[in-house]
């Protein structure tokens, strides 16, 4: 089932979003969710057909101001009661923009740029223009949107003075970055250079929440638990097994591909024995680590898809 179910009404069937989402999109753990709805019963949520709760944007978007109140020190049961106009008081964001009209933006991004082709719409946004790469926002000179959306699947920090160069070229206040992997230095720098950086959400009709939360000086909760790596599929004996046996083809890949998975899996055990050792370092080598992971990840399913194609031994699974 989709984490996102759309509840009909009358007028317009306006987003509805279940607890994992909903937490996510606040900042909050679903765990503190469940805790805050149980003792403090704060948000008036529907239920599905399953009897799953369901949260509007308007919800999601006091839960975030609770969490953002929390952190400061206020304590959350002089909070529930209070309305959003003062919450917002309270965090010192000014209000979103009405939420019937959609969001006007301007998009970077290949995915992104793909899916505006092929539906025509993102729902609850209105976009201007789109280009496919950083490289090309000069197109997105004079465009008076309200937010800057920007979708890059591996967010390096060399990308971070390109998305502040973007941010000039098209005159835009407000800027969304969206990564599926990424350092957290870097969403931190990102961050305080006053982006909103989030994870590509499952559900596209999330942006606009996201959008909606960055007019508002909202943030996403930097992830604590970066998103699991398959552990190793090959080890030294199953790579040796692969590239002594005999194949179709006449270049020596095979034998490529397994000395750079020697290689990268050799720097990720050595990250994570650094992290372990060093407590000054610690989060720069888990860093380390995990995108040496992700590498050796990518190049697992190569040698696998290799091995497939030309019938090369492959070790049990």
């Amino acid at each position: 089932m989709n984490e996102m179910t759309i509840m009909a009404t009358e007028e317009r069937a306006p987003l509805a979003y279940r607890s994992g989402v909903a937490a996510r999109l606040a900042g909050l753990s679903v765990e503190t969710l469940r805790v805050w709805e149980r003792r403090y019963g704060l948000s008036d949520t529907k239920r599905s057909e399953h009897g799953q709760r369901l949260y509007t944007a308007e919800q999601v978007r006091r839960l975030a101001l609770l969490k953002q109140l929390v952190d400061q020190g206020h304590p959350i049961g002089t909070l529930t009661a209070l309305p959003v106009e003062r919450l917002e008081e309270l965090t010192g964001v000014r209000a979103v923009v009405d939420s019937a009209q959609p969001v006007r933006v301007a998009v970077i991004g290949e995915s992104l740029g793909r899916r505006i082709t092929a539906s025509g719409h993102l729902p609850g946004l209105n976009v201007l223009r789109h280009c496919a790469r950083l490289e090309d926002a000069a197109v997105l000179a004079g465009v008076d949107a309200d937010v800057l959306l920007v979708e890059l699947s591996e967010l390096e920090v060399e990308a971070v003075p390109q998305i502040a160069a973007a941010r000039r070229q098209a005159d835009v206040g407000t800027v969304v970055v969206l990564y599926r992997f990424c350092a957290s230095a870097t969403i931190r720098e990102l961050r305080a250079q006053g982006c909103l950086v989030a994870r590509v959400p499952a559900e596209m009709g999330e942006l606009a929440l996201l959008c909606r939360a960055a007019l508002s000086g909202q943030q996403v909760a930097l992830s604590e638990r970066p998103a699991p790596v398959a552990p190793p599929r090959f080890d030294e004996r199953a790579l040796a097994t692969i590239t002594s046996a005999g194949n179709r083809i006449t270049c020596e890949c095979p034998r490529h591909l397994a000395d750079l998975l020697l290689m990268v899996g050799s720097f990720e055990r050595y990250s994570a024995r650094c992290a372990a050792e060093s407590t000054t370092d610690a989060q720069l080598h888990r860093d380390l680590e995990l995108a040496a992971a992700r590498a050796r990840a990518l190049l697992e399913t190569a040698m696998e898809r290799l091995a497939l194609a030309e019938g090369l031994p492959l070790p049990p699974p």
